[in-house]
């Protein structure tokens, strides 16, 4: 009873518009007070998770992120991506997503990469006789591809909601290959969508011209590689890094590019602080509700009925697929995670699925639920910046979709694709 309370308050409370944040705060209140638990428990359990060390580097991170995309960044990746495949059928479409795989390595986050790289490049898709559904649909799930890439806030956040047991650095690593092959599954429907649409191509600038472009990028995508290998190669924690990234930021945006100003840089601690804040604020009140699952013996009971229908640890990833995909709908990604990975990585060891894996598998369909509706934050970012409807949207974003979708049966039944370059770097 306690657990069908729980789950059912919070469910209806997302129902009628409630931000998660309170909804899982409220949820877990009425359980705690339905099991004559103090009350004070839901104060300790707030404060223990949104304690962690660990958690530091989100902030810094989204600061990070911020400093770049509001410091020049952005323009030249976009400008050395444009080079690079803008002579590729569609290419302005193709140029968008090479452009979120270079700037999902600075940010970290789908929501500021379709902010962004599509900020720019739907406005000058329409200008150059794009269609708008397909210049949005393109530039969405582009976007998922930050989700990978280190620095992913995500993968952060998984492994704090594992216990912080897992490293960082592998989790990064293991998102290589999988952001490699979502990038390259999405130019390639961008390709057949926009030769069947008859779009044109981008005039080849030159390689000298690729070769400015890519030294004036140089210094933005260095960030990436001071993350990677700094953390791989045990000079700093994540948390160090992300301090250091903030500094490398700072010194290239305000000493190199020159572009960040000081009303620029108010704005980008001022932006930086309100995300930080509503994600720092969904983690303290999703540890009572994690808190919650494991005292009621969710986890285990979880295990029990997926083993009671599966043998095969290949269907049970099928299985907390579908089942994510579901949630996905109608729940954000940074919850999804910190709800979900108390239930369901106990199943995934009870079945021999590394967790690194699992992490992985978690966050692309976690992101999948991202250009979704009703909840999906970058759908709803990227048609407001394309200024056509949802409903546009969805009528004609399908082959992307399927493309994302695709990747991820691809990752989630092969492991090899994101363990073996954890091994190798091991």
């Amino acid at each position: 009873m306690a657990i069908a309370l729980l789950f059912l308050v919070f469910a209806l409370l997302l129902v009628i518009g409630v931000p998660v944040a309170f909804a899982l705060a409220a949820a877990a209140l009425v359980t705690l007070l339905y099991l004559d638990l103090p009350s004070v428990v839901m104060v300790q359990q707030i404060s223990a998770g949104s304690g962690s060390a660990s958690l530091i580097a989100i902030p810094l991170f989204i600061f990070a992120g911020e400093i770049m995309m509001r410091g020049g960044i952005s323009e030249r990746l976009i400008a050395l991506a444009s080079s690079l495949v803008g002579r590729m059928r569609g290419g302005l479409g193709q140029v968008s997503i090479l452009s979120s795989l270079f700037f999902g390595g600075v940010s970290g986050s789908a929501i500021a990469d379709v902010s962004a790289v599509g900020g720019t490049m739907i406005p000058q898709m329409v200008k150059r006789g794009y269609d708008r559904d397909f210049a949005v649909n393109v530039s969405i799930t582009a976007a998922l591809v930050a989700l990978l890439v280190p620095p992913s806030h995500n993968l952060i956040l998984y492994s704090a909601a594992a216990g912080g047991g897992l490293s960082i650095a592998r989790l990064f690593a293991a998102g290589i290959v999988p952001a490699l092959l979502m990038t390259a599954a999405l130019m390639v429907t961008g390709y057949v969508v926009a030769r069947h649409r008859g779009y044109g191509v981008e005039v080849f600038p030159g390689w000298r011209a690729v070769l400015v472009r890519l030294v004036s990028a140089l210094p933005g995508l260095g960030l990436v590689a001071l993350i990677f290998i700094g953390i791989r190669a045990g000079i700093f924690t994540a948390v160090e890094s992300a301090a250091i990234a903030v500094v490398y930021a700072l010194l290239v945006t305000v000493v190199l590019y020159r572009q960040l100003r000081l009303r620029e840089f108010l704005d980008t601690v001022v932006h930086a602080a309100r995300s930080t804040g509503v994600i720092l604020f969904v983690i303290a009140t999703a540890a009572v509700f994690g808190w919650l699952l494991a005292y009621l013996q969710v986890p285990s009971a979880a295990v029990d009925f997926l083993q009671s229908f599966a043998q095969s640890k290949y269907m049970v990833l099928l299985m907390i697929v579908v089942m994510l995909l579901l949630l996905g709908t109608f729940m954000d990604l940074a919850p999804m995670i910190l709800i979900c990975t108390p239930i369901f990585l106990p199943v995934a060891r009870a079945y021999g699925i590394d967790p690194i894996h699992f992490g992985l598998v978690l966050v692309l369909t976690g992101g999948l639920g991202l250009v979704t509706p009703p909840v999906g934050s970058v759908l709803f970012i990227g048609t407001a910046i394309g200024k056509i409807s949802v409903g546009e949207s969805m009528r004609t974003i399908w082959p992307f979709w399927l493309a994302g979708l695709a990747v991820l049966l691809v990752v989630t039944f092969f492991p090899q694709l994101s363990l073996w370059l954890p091994g190798v770097l091991a």
